[in-house]
């Protein structure tokens, strides 16, 4: 047999390599001007990439450095709402993607705040590496916000970032580092606008609200109270609790309708449970060419009601976003060692109506919490701005 010379079995053996053409003009030497001198290339190629083996890149994305398992956590108020089955999704998907372990999802759910704030607590004495954190209060998370920060913790919010004067003036209430979620007055105004669109003629409506001063909706039905006025049209939307839980919403619109459904001339709502509900109560008592109708978010059963037009319009705020993006944030935060900042992020506000629904309808995804399945999803046409 051929005697190997020692820098082309290095080589051979540093790489991993299989047989291949590569592999087999190195132990012979053929074709290139010396066997010795194109291993030596490979290696200081190898060496100089920063990786000395295909095992160790495979641990790594890019040039990106093998990283500590972050454990980052979520205070969620309404954990098993459906509006945050794609947040969840989101932030699974961005761990899987970043090799990091799925952040822990908990808090309360009923928007109970000070099992929120427990949970938050229960983050910080656990050492978290990030939290996010849905500020439905102006104050309860002002302390563990900056107790959290000021143990080297980082942390931003998601899906509400504390309260808006009737003003439209945003406070947070906490130091967090950004927010990322849909503006929250700003998407009352678009609704009020379109209650005024709908509701030309004016009269009495109903504006469904699952936990009334909560950072996340009041500032809708704040909003939308101020469009409505603004327009001069003489429209009455009264503000009707509905509950944090779906059988407690059922019951409260079910009851609210029933008794005022020869006098309503719009049912609204401004939150994924009340709006799901609304669209069914609407379909029960054949109200669909009598009032108008609309609300928030894109469970499954909204997406229905739309299509059925037994709902005019939802809005869409991008709930995955407010799950991927928190993660992607505070993962940057700690591998720059905080140089990279998270950066606030409004996730937007489409209006889906019949028109629109059918992309929604036909396409299953866990971008939009109705399916499961990790896939692709192929677009096609012209792209349009928002």
């Amino acid at each position: 047999m051929d005697r190997i010379d020692p820098k082309v079995d290095e080589a051979i053996q540093t790489l991993n390599m299989k047989d291949g053409p590569t592999r087999r003009r190195l132990l012979k030497g053929t074709g290139l001007v010396s066997a010795t001198a194109a291993a030596s290339a490979l290696l200081a190629a190898c060496s100089s990439s920063g990786g000395s083996s295909t095992s160790e890149a495979a641990n790594t994305a890019g040039n990106f450095p093998k990283t500590p398992p972050w454990q980052f956590w979520f205070v969620n108020h309404v954990t098993t709402n459906p509006f945050f089955v794609p947040t969840q999704y989101g932030l699974q998907d961005a761990a899987a993607l970043l090799s990091i372990p799925v952040p822990k999802f908990g808090g309360s759910t009923t928007s109970n705040v000070p099992q929120m704030v427990q949970y938050m607590n229960t983050a910080i004495s656990g050492k978290a590496d990030g939290i996010a954190v849905a500020v439905i209060s102006a104050t309860a998370f002002t302390t563990p916000t900056s107790n959290a920060m000021s143990a080297g913790i980082p942390v931003v919010s998601y899906n509400a970032d504390g309260t808006v004067s009737p003003d439209g003036v945003a406070t947070t209430g906490t130091d967090r580092l950004a927010y990322y979620g849909q503006d929250l007055y700003g998407s009352g105004v678009a609704l009020g606008n379109k209650i005024v669109e709908l509701m030309g003629g004016g009269g009495d409506a109903v504006g469904f609200i699952a936990t009334p001063g909560a950072g996340n909706i009041q500032p809708r039905i704040d909003g939308a109270n101020a469009a409505i006025k603004k327009s001069g049209k003489n429209i009455n939307l009264k503000q009707i609790t509905s509950g944090a839980e779906l059988p407690a919403e059922n019951t409260a619109i079910n009851g609210y309708v029933l008794s005022h459904k020869d006098t309503l001339k719009g049912i609204f709502a401004v939150d994924a449970g009340s709006t799901q509900t609304v669209g069914q109560i609407v379909g029960k008592y054949g109200l669909a060419d009598k009032v108008a109708s609309g609300g928030f978010d894109l469970t499954p059963q909204t997406l229905q009601s739309v299509k059925s037009g037994n709902l005019d319009f939802t809005i869409d705020q991008s709930p995955y976003q407010q799950g991927f993006l928190p993660v992607i944030g505070l993962y940057l935060f700690q591998l720059s060692g905080g140089l990279v900042s998270p950066s606030t992020t409004n996730t937007g506000l489409t209006f889906v109506d019949k028109n629109s629904v059918d992309p929604y309808m036909q396409t299953t995804s866990r971008f939009e919490g109705s399916s499961k399945e990790q896939k692709l999803i192929k677009r096609s046409g012209a792209i349009s701005g928002g």
